[in-house]
């Protein structure tokens, strides 16, 4: 357990929050070949306390993206982060049996998370009935943010073009997707042959979800250019929102970590307002807590050197 105090940007200056970090909390997971690690962050203090349910990008862990997790967990959330099976601290090969199905066993790692709240409660030391069932959101990076968008309500099609299995969780109240690709139409050559899974519906992703693309994301799993992450918002029905950040490759600034490989595109400020417009879009969502989100936006809209661009439906 490590403690950290991290500036809290809605209270008073110079008024730090603790953050208490413990890693890795393990839950049982029959039929996983290994247990599930996880990271949780959480205000030391306060009750009553939501949910983020944080999905990595490819490769990751548990120990990433702490410029979003610490920021959460300052703001009084508790982000709890699962370590998939693909997460190059495990070493799983690409021969294992197991890499085929990686996109899903990623989307039951996550409702193994809701599944196991109770556990991850008891197992970090004074968190024991501070958590709010009800108000529980999932956000994720890349494919990340595909297997978080999969508890919203998307679903990847079949062969024919048929949606495969509904794995929706409606204790997922709501998601914010960073960096999510879009539609499997256009996929490059390598993508269609390794990435099957990667022809997403976005028709059913119905709970509110925040959406944040990068307009220099442009990827090498599709034939078109940075507008295939905006697909997810165009694609589906809302209530969605959709950031779309000036100059932002797929790291969108820095969110994985600074100063890390996957940060092709380091900006402080980029991370920032990511930082406040997503703990407000939260607020908002979960807590009805509307004057941050609209504050915020608005300062977004009428800055004299906005760093991005925001639209609802």
């Amino acid at each position: 357990m490590s403690e950290s105090s991290i500036p809290n940007e809605r209270r008073s200056a110079g008024a730090p929050v603790t953050v208490i970090s413990a890693r890795p909390v393990v839950l049982s997971a029959p039929g996983r070949g290994e247990d599930l690690q996880v990271g949780v962050s959480a205000p030391a203090a306060g009750g009553d306390l939501p949910v983020i349910v944080f999905s990595h990008g490819y490769g990751g862990s548990m120990n990433g993206y702490a410029p979003l997790a610490d920021h959460w967990a300052a703001q009084g959330f508790v982000v709890v982060q699962p370590t998939h099976l693909d997460s190059r601290t495990l070493g799983i090969p690409a021969e294992d049996p197991r890499t085929p199905w990686m996109w899903r066993h990623r989307i039951e790692d996550l409702t193994r998370v809701l599944d196991g709240l109770d556990a991850l409660q008891a197992a970090v030391p004074g968190l024991a009935g501070r958590l709010d069932r009800d108000r529980i959101a999932v956000a994720g990076h890349s494919w990340g943010a595909q297997s978080a968008s999969a508890l919203l309500g998307a679903r990847v099609l079949d062969a024919d073009g048929t949606p495969g299995e509904d794995m929706s969780d409606p204790r997922a109240k709501a998601g914010v997707l960073f960096a999510l690709t879009g539609l499997g139409d256009e996929l490059t050559p390598f993508a269609a042959e390794h990435f099957p899974f990667m022809k997403p519906s976005f028709a059913t992703m119905a709970a509110p979800a925040l959406v944040v693309a990068g307009d220099k994301d442009q990827s090498h799993l599709s034939t078109r250019g940075p507008d295939w992450f905006t697909d997810p918002y165009t694609h589906s029905p809302g209530p969605k929102t959709l950031l779309t950040l000036f100059g932002a490759e797929h790291s969108l600034g820095g969110i994985p970590g600074y100063e890390v490989a996957e940060t092709t595109d380091e900006s402080p400020a980029r991370v920032a307002l990511i930082q406040h417009l997503t703990t407000a879009f939260l607020r908002s969502t979960l807590l009805g807590e509307d004057g941050g989100w609209k504050a915020d936006a608005t300062t977004l809209e009428e800055g004299p050197d906005p760093l991005g661009t925001l639209q609802s439906k």
